[in-house]
């Protein structure tokens, strides 16, 4: 079996829109939430907090190149270039020749073309609708647009697993190459925000509430949390076969050792510790690793009460409550699809940088949360081998990612 590695990254989120660019924001230790004038205007709706990513297209993006794309598959695309042009990727025939492919997923596809879609049923006249509407409603729409743009012949895996999109997308792609059925994947994840996301969590009593304090909120972990905030953005991972990307001289970022995925098969939105714990013994298996040899941990973090309990304890099962944790959603809000190619790239960074975020907002630690080594006040400075990447969805879908330093 074949090593994977990662040569290039790229991020669109509210932290920055580069890989250099999010990590130093990141070192600001302040969140990226803000209130919402548009979730203002939706009557029923309790929260009116979001973590926007400012993204503003590319003006080399013109119509012919995105008539088929809705913000979320732009933003994929933005994402996507960086990480391609970081690996010295850009007009390498790998791309075209079979031997690449992609791995890429998002919640839903763009919620405006979805509305303009469905006036059909509501108004029974064709109206609203082009010949490009349904490709950027479509769930696999990031897949196919990336592909297409780039003009990959290889393997196409949509993943369109809520909040483990972009995780999962990234697992697939590893496994393929390290299978031998690709030699470079490009995987991630990306979301555009939209106020039916913030309902979804609402009437779940799941979002936070903290209108008049933005600052202050998701708190992770703390006893005091009030529920997540909805963010957005992208972020795309070049993965390569190894001794391809030593051949030709590619800067390596890290290495993927372990990957575990599995389903709670239970319930659709209530976590099972249990699976959950499976899902990280699994990447362990598969890299060949004792949960001593991980030196931190890159929570999911939701700040929902069952969420954070669930996980904390699966953690725990698998790892103890000495490995140093913390979650990257106090910063950008939960960016859903995009969350676990988010949150890699930062994790990546900040093993290559030798310093963990700490768990922003985080004060009190709920005693209900295990007692692990959460990071707090001005993050940690630290060398480790190995960082785990943790993220969980709806529909009890479950993945646990290890990386390597390079």
């Amino acid at each position: 079996m074949r090593r994977v590695v990662v040569t290039g990254a790229g991020i669109i989120s509210s932290l920055g829109h580069s890989f250099e660019s999010a990590f130093e924001r990141l070192k600001d230790l302040k969140n990226c939430v803000k209130v919402s004038e548009e979730l203002s205007e939706y009557k029923g709706l309790q929260t009116r907090l979001y973590a926007p990513a400012n993204y503003v297209k590319n003006d080399k993006y013109n119509r012919k190149v995105t008539r088929t794309m809705g913000p979320v598959s732009i933003m994929a695309l933005d994402a996507t270039e960086q990480a391609i042009k970081a690996a010295g990727l850009e007009g390498d025939e790998v791309l075209k020749n079979g031997r690449a492919g992609v791995a890429y997923g998002s919640s839903s596809g763009s919620v405006g073309a979805v509305a303009d879609f469905y006036t059909i049923i509501y108004s029974k006249e064709v109206k609203n609708v082009t010949s490009s509407t349904y490709i950027k409603m479509m769930p696999q729409t990031t897949c196919v647009n990336l592909s297409v743009h780039f003009g990959t012949t290889g393997r196409i895996v949509p993943t369109g697993t809520a909040c483990t999109s972009g995780s999962l997308a990234i697992g697939n792609a590893y496994e393929l190459i390290k299978y031998g059925k690709q030699d470079v994947m490009i995987a991630g994840g990306a979301e555009e925000f939209s106020p039916t996301q913030a309902a979804v969590f609402d009437t779940l009593f799941a979002t936070s509430t903290q209108n008049s304090l933005p600052e202050a909120t998701p708190r992770a972990f703390d006893k005091d949390r009030d529920g997540l905030v909805i963010g957005e953005g992208a972020a795309t991972l070049i993965l390569e076969e190894r001794e391809r990307a030593i051949s030709r001289g590619a800067n390596i970022l890290a290495e993927v050792v372990g990957f575990g995925t599995n389903t709670d098969g239970r319930h659709v939105t209530q976590p099972n510790y249990e699976t959950m714990a499976l899902a990280m013994k699994y990447a362990l298996d598969d890299a060949k690793l004792s949960p001593e040899a991980i030196g931190y941990i890159n929570a999911h973090g939701t700040a929902t009460d069952i969420g954070d309990v669930a996980e904390s304890k699966a953690t725990a099962q698998i790892y103890g409550t000495n490995i140093p944790l913390s979650t990257i959603k106090n910063y950008t809000g939960h960016t859903l699809g995009a969350c676990g190619s988010i949150e890699a790239v930062m994790a990546i960074n900040m093993m290559r940088n030798n310093w963990f975020a700490p768990n922003l907002n985080l004060v009190n630690p709920d005693p209900e949360c295990m007692g692990h080594d959460f990071i707090m006040g001005e993050g940690r400075t630290f060398e480790t081998e190995y960082i785990c990447s943790n993220n969980f969805a709806f529909g009890g879908v479950n993945t646990s990612l290890l990386f390597k330093r390079v």
